[in-house]
């Protein structure tokens, strides 16, 4: 849903501004210092990245479904490090507190957020807790008003730096699967957390992931999101529906942006005399791309205008979320092979989306953990004869 289209447009005129004449000209120097500088992170808060999705009451966008996606879009037609810390805010960041959190919970952070003041993650993931996210180790023990977090998170995104942790520990051993699991707002600093720095990784640098450790780390039972412990599944799965839209949009815009070089980039390379654009082959590879990147766009944004309409997007999101990290890795390897050996080296920066692109297909939800989502509704919703 769309709310004012002059404003929107506003905004997506400002997103592209900022990717063209900021982000582009820094990505290599974001790579090379593996780090979104300051200076970045300001030009981000001037056009609002921080708080997109945020409510305005609390200092954000309030950016619906639709509006977000289409702002992520613009966004992401550069290196991914920038969405990944000027977005992560406006998505997985702070949306558990926004669908569940009390009312003073919200006001004490999400202006916060909003603003790009605190950094926040979400802190789920564990060794043995991956797809499998009920098999959390990482307890949490009532101790008089307070609760005791115990336990170790991976691969957490932002966590070098983060300054707001949503962290999910199970809170009652007699429940079983999702229920028993709470999630807690823990800020750094809090004795008995730590975190580790930036894990080496494929790409996204810039980007920093981590661990989180959590020892005999006291908090009050008010640090509960929603005030109510056994939830935090619960909201956790709210908030990853949303999520799981974004991110498609997130994949969308490498895909246009890895598009357009190779466009460019065909028309300019000449072989047996003649562009490389004039060959056939070429051009069904640019074409598949475009194929896919327009079915793509089409399902995020109907999707999107769904959930804003309030329907039931459960099966929807896997779709989208499959379809779209799946589309971009496959244009993505067809954009190296266009450039062939041009792709493959440093320089133009092909083979950087080539890297940073494929972890979508991981996080949120693998892809087979969404077709598995996809069947499972299928099954369970009469179709065609039988509606």
């Amino acid at each position: 849903m769309i709310r004012d289209q002059a404003a929107l447009d506003d905004l997506l005129s400002r997103t592209r501004r900022f990717v063209r004449d900021v982000a582009i000209p820094n990505e290599d120097r974001v790579e090379r210092e593996d780090l979104v500088g300051p200076d970045l992170v300001d030009a981000m808060r001037k056009i609002g990245t921080f708080g997109w999705s945020i409510p305005e009451a609390y200092g954000g966008s309030g950016l619906t479904t639709e509006e977000l996606a289409l702002a992520f879009i613009e966004l992401t037609q550069c290196s991914v490090a920038y969405r990944v810390v000027g977005a992560t805010n406006a998505g997985i960041g702070s949306e558990c507190l926004i669908r569940d959190g009390t009312e003073e919970q919200k006001q004490r952070y999400l202006p916060r957020l909003a603003s790009g003041e605190l950094i926040g993650c979400l802190a789920l993931t564990e060794v043995d807790a991956g797809s499998d996210a009920t098999a959390l180790k990482t307890r949490g023990r009532p101790e008089g008003n307070d609760y005791i977090l115990n336990g170790t998170k991976r691969y957490i995104t932002l966590a070098p730096i983060a300054d707001l942790y949503t962290v999910f520990a199970r809170t009652d051993d007699s429940e079983r699967g999702a229920a028993g699991v709470s999630a807690f707002l823990v800020e750094r600093g809090t004795p008995g957390l730590t975190a580790s720095g930036s894990t080496p990784k494929m790409g996204q640098e810039g980007a920093p992931i981590g661990e989180v450790y959590l020892q005999d780390c006291r908090v009050p039972a008010s640090a509960i999101v929603g005030g109510v412990p056994g939830q935090g599944f619960k909201t956790v799965m709210k908030a990853l529906n949303k999520q799981r839209v974004n991110l498609s949009a997130l994949s969308l815009g490498p895909a246009i942006r890895m598009l357009d070089e190779a466009i460019e980039y065909a028309q300019e390379r000449e072989q047996g005399g003649r562009p490389i654009a004039e060959y056939q082959l070429v051009q069904a590879m640019l074409a598949e791309c475009k194929v896919e990147i327009e079915a793509a766009r089409a399902l995020i944004l109907e999707t999107a205008r769904k959930r804003d309409r309030g329907e039931d997007v459960t099966m929807d999101v896997s779709l989208c979320k499959y379809f779209s990290t799946e589309m971009c890795c496959r244009v993505a390897d067809r954009v190296v092979q266009i450039f062939g050996g041009q792709g493959y080296v440093k320089g133009r920066g092909i083979e950087r989306f080539y890297r940073d692109v494929r972890a979508a297909r991981i996080y949120e939800g693998t892809s087979q953990i969404h077709l598995l989502n996809i069947a499972k509704n299928l099954l369970r919703q009469p179709t065609g004869l039988r509606s």
